[in-house]
């Protein structure tokens, strides 16, 4: 039987981008299921670039992986971001000081690892009923595996643990994760005789002046459980023009924002249509639009929640909050209770010094078990 080790060794010299199939993590998984007599359900769809990926439900021996209303799953997506172009070695996992190195090592690698593990150690177990271990494709780039599920009324959980490196706390807590772009359209005209065009530029800096102030009102209403405690909004990039000496005739910016639990995620761009519309109105040469890419809302589970208060116990670390995106958001609303949990801290991901350490993998497996064994 392999250690939880020597599974993440493997799984991180999987390569599984969100551009590629995932089907030879899945595969890996599967067989690990099918030899713990666990049942398989696949379901292979194409993306919108035209590859394959899947999505795969188990269940216990004894059980039937096509029945949606469950009483608790466990969730990990199977994708990871593109590595750094000068991290070579990004699939040649290694030890060093008690931590394991990799892309994916803790987001969320790290998570699987333990999932499968616990799988192994728990053959023959009287498993409770309804039981579930779900994973996705295509989390990195919106969740859309878990979108899919849902499309396809595959997985109604009433409880929920969801795979991301949170050094083992019970994230109860978490943001949405929204994405729009804003464009301003103007004329070009040279930039000798300015009155003859359109600035684009001008009229984008207005519109991000106008949202800047609207995010300092919603600093104003806060969440002391998250830091920050507000919901968030950013423009992390602004393109625009076409030459030195060419008045620019359009402007685009991404804008994210990132929602508290109780703030609808589409308040954001209401205010954003509002601020197009009243610049409009005053000036009727004024043109710009918005489109929404991702809209996400936060989740919150009572620190009460007997999920929660059963991960607190076997790990003896408290319930945290989490100021990242994931899958919790696709199920808010769904699900009576969710948390985030995993080995790793989020902060190493996506670059060269990912690593998760050793004995939080170990501890991890040693909760999964616990929960799934009731």
């Amino acid at each position: 039987m392999k250690t939880v080790v020597d599974t993440l060794h493997d799984l991180i010299r999987i390569p599984s981008v969100s551009s590629i199939s995932n089907r030879s993590v899945i595969e890996y998984a599967q067989q690990v299921f099918q030899q713990a007599g666990w049942k398989i359900d696949l379901t292979a769809y194409v993306d919108a670039q035209g590859v394959e990926k899947i999505n795969l439900i188990a269940a216990p021996p004894e059980q039937d992986p096509d029945g949606a209303a469950v009483d608790l799953a466990f969730l990990c997506h199977t994708d990871t971001v593109p590595p750094a172009a000068d991290w070579a070695a990004a699939l040649e996992p290694f030890v060093d000081a008690g931590n394991l190195y990799g892309c994916g090592a803790c987001d969320v690698k790290g998570f699987l690892a333990c999932l499968l593990t616990a799988v192994s150690e728990t053959q023959n177990a009287p498993f409770p009923k309804n039981l579930r271990i779900v994973l996705t494709a295509d989390e990195e780039i919106g969740c859309l595996g878990s979108y899919r599920l849902l499309a396809e009324n595959k997985l109604l959980p009433r409880s929920l643990v969801i795979g991301e490196p949170t050094s083992l706390h019970a994230a109860r807590a978490g943001k949405g994760y929204c994405l729009g772009e804003v464009a301003i359209f103007g004329a070009e005209a040279h930039s000798a005789h300015p009155q003859q065009g359109r600035s684009a530029i001008y009229g984008a800096a207005k519109v991000i002046l106008a949202i800047e102030q609207f995010a300092e009102q919603l600093a104003q209403e806060s969440n002391p459980f998250f830091d920050p405690p507000y919901t968030t909004i950013n423009i992390g990039t602004i393109s625009g023009g076409t030459a030195k000496n060419i008045i620019p005739a359009e402007c685009r910016f991404l804008i994210e924002w990132r929602p508290i639990p109780g703030r609808l995620a589409s308040e954001v761009p209401d205010q954003i249509t509002q601020i197009l519309v009243e610049m409009m109105h005053a000036d009727s040469a004024f043109r710009g639009e918005f489109k929404i890419f991702r809209q996400q809302h936060g989740f919150e589970t009572p620190c009460d929640s007997e999920l929660v208060r059963s991960i607190q116990h076997f790990t003896g670390r408290a319930s945290i909050a989490i100021p990242f995106g994931s899958e919790a958001s696709v199920f808010a609303g769904l699900a009576e209770e969710i948390v985030v949990f995993g080995p790793g801290d989020m902060r190493t991901a996506h670059s060269p010094r990912e690593y998760v350490p050793i004995l939080e993998l170990e501890e991890a497996v040693r909760c999964v078990k616990s929960l799934m064994l009731g």
